[in-house]
């Protein structure tokens, strides 16, 4: 029927979640030859420096965690890790008034929308909720091999 939600799939909301990520197309990016050629290399290269910076961490420390000052997900998600004993490093961009830009290099990079951005063994987990399940459920540690 127009208008109205459509139901969820029998199972609840965790079963609609499955279908949804098993759905899950990658997002979309603007094609190259849909951006002028003057304003290519500024694309290409804004902020490149926190991508680097943030890419060359992420495959050197078995955990880490990208954050900006003032956030308590960050927190919540560093102390997490501190109490299940998880040795991480930690790059800190600016707060909520200052570095924008650079934390929005990185959300375009990633994908990811919010702070922190959690990578273990170089792949992006998520944010202080996704960390908190992986140690939860045992996998992270699993992972890391210990």
């Amino acid at each position: 029927m127009k208008g109205r939600p459509a139901e969820p799939p029998a199972g609840g909301m965790v079963a609609a979640c499955r279908i949804r990520k098993a759905n899950t197309m990658a997002r979309t990016i603007l094609e190259e030859a849909r951006q002028h050629p003057a304003i290519r290399e500024r694309i290409a290269t804004l902020n490149a420096d926190i991508v680097h910076n943030v890419q060359a961490a992420a495959t050197t420390n078995p955990v880490l965690v990208v954050g900006m000052a003032g956030n308590p997900h960050v927190r919540r998600a560093r102390k997490a890790l501190a109490a299940a004993g998880v040795a991480s490093h930690y790059l800190e961009y600016g707060s909520y008034f200052s570095e924008w830009r650079k934390r929005n290099a990185l959300k375009m990079w990633t994908g990811w929308p919010t702070f922190p951005m959690i990578f273990v063994k170089g792949t992006l987990i998520g944010g202080a909720d996704q960390i908190d399940a992986l140690i939860a459920s045992g996998e992270l540690k699993r992972t890391l091999g210990e």
